[in-house]
Protein backbone atom coordinates (compact mmCIF):
# COMPACT_ATOMS: atom_id res chain seq x y z
CA UNK A 1 0.00 0.00 0.00
CA UNK A 2 2.77 2.33 0.93
CA UNK A 3 4.16 1.67 -2.85
CA UNK A 4 1.29 2.71 -4.28
CA UNK A 5 0.86 5.17 -2.60
CA UNK A 6 4.20 7.34 -3.95
CA UNK A 7 3.29 5.24 -7.25
CA UNK A 8 0.21 7.95 -7.30
CA UNK A 9 2.07 10.42 -5.72
CA UNK A 10 4.72 10.42 -8.71
CA UNK A 11 1.98 10.03 -11.39
CA UNK A 12 0.52 13.36 -10.02
CA UNK A 13 4.12 14.97 -9.58
CA UNK A 14 4.33 13.86 -13.93
CA UNK A 15 8.04 14.76 -14.15
CA UNK A 16 7.21 15.03 -18.32
CA UNK A 17 4.20 17.41 -17.67
CA UNK A 18 6.28 19.15 -15.25
CA UNK A 19 8.73 19.65 -17.46
CA UNK A 20 6.78 23.04 -18.69
CA UNK A 21 6.92 25.31 -15.60
CA UNK A 22 10.32 23.74 -15.13
CA UNK A 23 11.21 25.21 -18.70
CA UNK A 24 9.20 28.66 -17.89
CA UNK A 25 10.95 28.93 -14.59
CA UNK A 26 14.70 28.38 -16.12
CA UNK A 27 14.03 30.75 -18.98
CA UNK A 28 12.91 33.35 -16.43
CA UNK A 29 16.42 32.96 -14.35
CA UNK A 30 18.15 33.06 -17.12
CA UNK A 31 16.74 36.08 -18.29
CA UNK A 32 17.24 37.18 -14.41
CA UNK A 33 20.95 36.27 -14.71
CA UNK A 34 21.32 38.19 -17.53
CA UNK A 35 20.28 41.55 -15.82
CA UNK A 36 22.50 40.73 -12.56
CA UNK A 37 23.24 37.95 -9.99
CA UNK A 38 20.94 35.79 -8.99
CA UNK A 39 19.62 35.06 -5.75
CA UNK A 40 19.69 31.18 -5.42
CA UNK A 41 17.60 30.86 -2.19
CA UNK A 42 15.11 32.74 -3.74
CA UNK A 43 15.50 30.81 -6.94
CA UNK A 44 15.05 26.85 -5.06
CA UNK A 45 11.95 28.80 -2.68
CA UNK A 46 10.23 30.06 -6.17
CA UNK A 47 11.01 26.09 -8.05
CA UNK A 48 9.32 24.87 -4.90
CA UNK A 49 6.18 26.41 -4.75
CA UNK A 50 5.44 26.18 -8.35
CA UNK A 51 6.26 22.53 -8.14
CA UNK A 52 3.79 22.18 -5.07
CA UNK A 53 0.71 24.15 -6.60
CA UNK A 54 1.69 22.10 -9.90
CA UNK A 55 1.17 18.76 -7.91
CA UNK A 56 -2.28 20.29 -6.20
CA UNK A 57 -3.54 21.46 -9.59
CA UNK A 58 -3.24 17.79 -11.01
CA UNK A 59 -4.44 16.23 -7.94
CA UNK A 60 -7.66 18.42 -7.62
CA UNK A 61 -8.13 18.34 -11.20
CA UNK A 62 -8.66 13.86 -10.92
CA UNK A 63 -11.11 14.37 -8.73
CA UNK A 64 -13.15 17.14 -11.10
CA UNK A 65 -12.52 14.81 -13.75
CA UNK A 66 -13.24 11.84 -12.37
CA UNK A 67 -16.78 12.68 -11.08
CA UNK A 68 -17.32 14.31 -14.36
CA UNK A 69 -17.14 10.96 -16.07
CA UNK A 70 -14.09 11.84 -18.55
CA UNK A 71 -11.47 9.54 -17.28
CA UNK A 72 -13.72 6.79 -17.49
CA UNK A 73 -14.83 7.58 -21.34
CA UNK A 74 -10.99 7.53 -22.68
CA UNK A 75 -10.49 4.00 -24.26
CA UNK A 76 -7.72 2.00 -23.91
CA UNK A 77 -6.62 3.15 -27.67
CA UNK A 78 -6.60 6.44 -27.06
CA UNK A 79 -4.45 6.66 -23.82
CA UNK A 80 -1.03 8.19 -24.13
CA UNK A 81 1.80 8.93 -22.02
CA UNK A 82 0.99 12.65 -22.20
CA UNK A 83 -2.93 13.09 -21.92
CA UNK A 84 -5.79 11.21 -20.77
CA UNK A 85 -5.26 12.83 -17.09
CA UNK A 86 -3.90 11.40 -14.38
CA UNK A 87 -5.81 8.62 -13.86
CA UNK A 88 -4.90 8.11 -9.50
CA UNK A 89 -8.75 7.63 -8.29
CA UNK A 90 -9.61 5.13 -11.63
CA UNK A 91 -6.86 3.06 -11.33
CA UNK A 92 -6.57 2.31 -7.58
CA UNK A 93 -3.24 3.76 -7.12
CA UNK A 94 -4.79 6.60 -4.45
CA UNK A 95 -8.36 6.91 -2.56
CA UNK A 96 -9.87 9.91 -2.59
CA UNK A 97 -9.29 10.82 0.39
CA UNK A 98 -5.41 10.33 -0.32
CA UNK A 99 -5.85 12.60 -3.04
CA UNK A 100 -7.59 15.13 -1.50
CA UNK A 101 -5.06 15.11 1.84
CA UNK A 102 -2.33 15.65 -1.45
CA UNK A 103 -4.34 18.42 -2.92
CA UNK A 104 -4.54 20.59 0.80
CA UNK A 105 -1.25 19.86 1.57
CA UNK A 106 0.24 20.52 -1.94
CA UNK A 107 -1.43 23.71 -2.56
CA UNK A 108 -0.76 24.78 1.51
CA UNK A 109 2.94 24.27 0.46
CA UNK A 110 2.75 26.20 -2.76
CA UNK A 111 0.67 29.20 -0.80
CA UNK A 112 3.55 29.08 2.03
CA UNK A 113 6.31 29.90 -0.11
CA UNK A 114 4.72 32.31 -1.81
CA UNK A 115 3.90 34.06 1.20
CA UNK A 116 7.44 33.73 2.33
CA UNK A 117 8.56 35.62 -1.17
CA UNK A 118 5.96 37.95 -0.54
CA UNK A 119 6.76 39.06 2.85
CA UNK A 120 10.89 38.81 2.64
CA UNK A 121 11.43 39.23 -1.20
CA UNK A 122 8.90 41.07 -3.32
CA UNK A 123 5.27 41.97 -2.61
CA UNK A 124 4.36 42.46 -6.09
CA UNK A 125 4.79 38.95 -6.76
CA UNK A 126 1.28 38.35 -4.43
CA UNK A 127 -0.88 39.61 -6.50
CA UNK A 128 0.65 36.94 -9.20
CA UNK A 129 0.77 34.08 -6.97
CA UNK A 130 -3.35 34.96 -6.52
CA UNK A 131 -3.75 34.57 -10.19
CA UNK A 132 -1.61 31.39 -10.77
CA UNK A 133 -3.09 29.53 -8.33
CA UNK A 134 -6.48 30.49 -8.91
CA UNK A 135 -6.27 29.25 -12.27
CA UNK A 136 -4.53 26.14 -11.41
CA UNK A 137 -7.17 25.13 -9.03
CA UNK A 138 -10.35 26.58 -11.75
CA UNK A 139 -8.59 24.89 -14.54
CA UNK A 140 -10.51 21.71 -13.52
CA UNK A 141 -12.91 22.90 -10.30
CA UNK A 142 -16.62 24.81 -11.00
CA UNK A 143 -17.73 27.38 -11.11
CA UNK A 144 -15.24 28.17 -13.69
CA UNK A 145 -14.20 24.99 -14.31
CA UNK A 146 -11.96 26.79 -17.44
CA UNK A 147 -10.97 23.47 -19.09
CA UNK A 148 -14.56 22.42 -19.97
CA UNK A 149 -15.42 25.84 -21.03
CA UNK A 150 -12.84 26.23 -24.34
CA UNK A 151 -10.59 28.64 -21.86
CA UNK A 152 -8.20 25.92 -20.52
CA UNK A 153 -5.65 26.51 -23.40
CA UNK A 154 -5.50 30.15 -22.74
CA UNK A 155 -4.77 29.60 -19.17
CA UNK A 156 -2.10 26.77 -19.53
CA UNK A 157 -0.34 29.35 -21.83
CA UNK A 158 -0.78 32.24 -19.70
CA UNK A 159 0.13 30.72 -16.79
CA UNK A 160 3.04 28.52 -17.81
CA UNK A 161 3.97 31.58 -20.04
CA UNK A 162 3.73 34.62 -18.12
CA UNK A 163 3.04 33.79 -14.94
CA UNK A 164 6.02 31.46 -14.02
CA UNK A 165 8.47 32.75 -16.41
CA UNK A 166 7.99 36.23 -15.78
CA UNK A 167 7.29 35.37 -11.91
CA UNK A 168 10.31 33.95 -11.46
CA UNK A 169 12.18 37.36 -13.26
CA UNK A 170 10.09 39.55 -10.92
CA UNK A 171 11.43 37.44 -7.36
CA UNK A 172 15.00 37.80 -8.62
CA UNK A 173 14.94 41.59 -10.37
CA UNK A 174 12.09 43.21 -8.40
CA UNK A 175 10.31 44.56 -11.82
CA UNK A 176 8.89 43.80 -14.89
CA UNK A 177 10.72 44.45 -18.72
CA UNK A 178 9.26 44.06 -21.79
CA UNK A 179 11.50 41.82 -22.91
CA UNK A 180 10.63 39.02 -20.59
CA UNK A 181 7.11 39.78 -21.37
CA UNK A 182 7.57 38.70 -25.20
CA UNK A 183 9.46 36.41 -24.08
CA UNK A 184 7.08 34.43 -22.10
CA UNK A 185 4.52 34.56 -24.49
CA UNK A 186 6.32 32.98 -27.16
CA UNK A 187 7.21 30.20 -24.94
CA UNK A 188 3.52 30.01 -23.64
CA UNK A 189 2.34 29.39 -26.63
CA UNK A 190 4.12 26.51 -27.85
CA UNK A 191 3.17 25.18 -24.32
CA UNK A 192 -0.54 26.26 -24.90
CA UNK A 193 0.56 24.51 -28.38
CA UNK A 194 1.05 21.17 -25.76
CA UNK A 195 -2.01 21.19 -24.18
CA UNK A 196 -3.67 21.28 -27.63
CA UNK A 197 -2.30 17.97 -28.95
CA UNK A 198 -2.39 15.93 -25.61
CA UNK A 199 -6.41 16.88 -26.60
CA UNK A 200 -6.64 15.14 -29.80
CA UNK A 201 -6.76 11.65 -27.72
CA UNK A 202 -8.98 12.99 -25.50
CA UNK A 203 -11.60 13.75 -28.64
CA UNK A 204 -14.40 11.40 -27.95
CA UNK A 205 -14.19 11.35 -23.91
CA UNK A 206 -14.16 15.15 -23.82
CA UNK A 207 -16.85 15.33 -26.18
CA UNK A 208 -19.48 12.80 -24.14
CA UNK A 209 -18.49 14.93 -21.01
CA UNK A 210 -19.45 18.41 -22.42
CA UNK A 211 -15.44 19.03 -21.75
CA UNK A 212 -15.41 21.33 -24.61
CA UNK A 213 -11.70 22.07 -25.28
CA UNK A 214 -10.15 23.63 -28.74
CA UNK A 215 -10.48 20.35 -30.25
CA UNK A 216 -14.03 19.44 -29.50
CA UNK A 217 -14.78 22.75 -30.54
CA UNK A 218 -12.90 22.82 -33.70
CA UNK A 219 -13.09 19.44 -34.24
CA UNK A 220 -9.45 17.41 -34.98
CA UNK A 221 -8.57 18.84 -38.59
CA UNK A 222 -9.18 22.52 -38.01
CA UNK A 223 -7.63 21.89 -34.74
CA UNK A 224 -4.33 20.31 -36.18
CA UNK A 225 -4.15 23.60 -38.37
CA UNK A 226 -4.76 25.77 -35.40
CA UNK A 227 -1.60 23.87 -34.06
CA UNK A 228 0.65 24.81 -36.77
CA UNK A 229 -0.21 28.37 -37.18
CA UNK A 230 0.20 29.11 -33.09
CA UNK A 231 3.77 26.88 -33.51
CA UNK A 232 4.51 28.50 -36.70
CA UNK A 233 4.03 31.87 -35.23
CA UNK A 234 6.00 31.39 -31.85
CA UNK A 235 9.47 31.00 -34.28
CA UNK A 236 8.72 33.79 -36.58
CA UNK A 237 8.75 35.87 -33.67
CA UNK A 238 11.50 34.56 -32.26
CA UNK A 239 13.31 35.09 -35.78
CA UNK A 240 12.19 38.48 -35.57
CA UNK A 241 13.15 39.46 -32.33
CA UNK A 242 16.49 40.73 -32.68
CA UNK A 243 15.26 43.61 -34.57
CA UNK A 244 13.61 44.96 -32.02
CA UNK A 245 16.68 45.08 -29.19
CA UNK A 246 17.62 41.09 -28.70
CA UNK A 247 20.87 39.67 -28.92
CA UNK A 248 21.18 37.51 -31.80
CA UNK A 249 22.13 34.58 -29.55
CA UNK A 250 18.51 34.14 -28.34
CA UNK A 251 18.35 32.10 -31.82
CA UNK A 252 19.50 29.52 -30.36
CA UNK A 253 15.91 28.62 -29.62
CA UNK A 254 15.42 28.04 -32.89
CA UNK A 255 16.95 24.66 -32.23
CA UNK A 256 13.78 23.80 -31.47
CA UNK A 257 12.01 24.21 -35.10
CA UNK A 258 12.98 21.17 -36.50
CA UNK A 259 11.12 19.30 -33.33
CA UNK A 260 8.36 21.79 -34.01
CA UNK A 261 8.10 21.08 -37.51
CA UNK A 262 8.30 17.25 -37.05
CA UNK A 263 4.95 17.67 -34.46
CA UNK A 264 2.96 19.49 -36.91
CA UNK A 265 3.72 17.68 -40.03
CA UNK A 266 2.59 14.18 -38.29
CA UNK A 267 -0.72 16.25 -36.27
CA UNK A 268 -1.65 17.32 -39.99
CA UNK A 269 -1.23 13.84 -41.53
CA UNK A 270 -3.20 12.21 -38.77
CA UNK A 271 -4.99 14.12 -36.58
CA UNK A 272 -7.64 11.61 -35.65
CA UNK A 273 -5.04 8.21 -35.10
CA UNK A 274 -3.86 8.13 -31.61
CA UNK A 275 -1.05 6.20 -32.04
CA UNK A 276 0.23 8.56 -34.73
CA UNK A 277 -0.03 11.60 -32.76
CA UNK A 278 1.87 10.14 -29.86
CA UNK A 279 5.23 11.01 -31.42
CA UNK A 280 3.95 14.19 -32.44
CA UNK A 281 2.56 14.95 -29.04
CA UNK A 282 6.96 13.96 -27.87
CA UNK A 283 8.57 16.14 -30.12
CA UNK A 284 6.08 18.76 -29.11
CA UNK A 285 7.33 18.24 -25.68
CA UNK A 286 10.82 18.36 -26.67
CA UNK A 287 10.46 20.92 -28.82
CA UNK A 288 9.03 23.91 -26.35
CA UNK A 289 12.12 22.42 -23.63
CA UNK A 290 14.78 23.15 -26.06
CA UNK A 291 13.43 26.41 -27.32
CA UNK A 292 13.78 27.60 -23.41
CA UNK A 293 16.78 26.23 -23.00
CA UNK A 294 18.34 27.40 -26.38
CA UNK A 295 16.48 30.92 -25.88
CA UNK A 296 17.84 31.27 -22.15
CA UNK A 297 21.44 30.53 -22.94
CA UNK A 298 21.07 32.69 -25.63
CA UNK A 299 20.13 35.75 -23.21
CA UNK A 300 22.88 34.47 -20.67
CA UNK A 301 25.57 34.84 -23.71
CA UNK A 302 23.90 37.91 -25.59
Amino acid sequence: MKNQFWQGFWRLADPKISLASFASMFLGACAAAADGPIQFGWLALTVLGIFAIEVAKNASGDIFDFDSGDDQTIKAEDRTPFSGGKRVLLDGLLTRGQTIGIAIVSYLVGILAGLSIVIWREPSVLWWGILGTSMAFFYHAPPFKLSYRGLGELAVAISYGSLICVGTYLVQRGAVTTEIIIISLLLGILIGSFLLINEFPDYHADLSADKNTLVVRLGRRNASRLFAGLVASAFAVLFALPIFGFPFTIWLGLAAVPLAYSATRLLLKNPEITSRIIPAQGNTLLAFVLFAFGAGVGLVLG
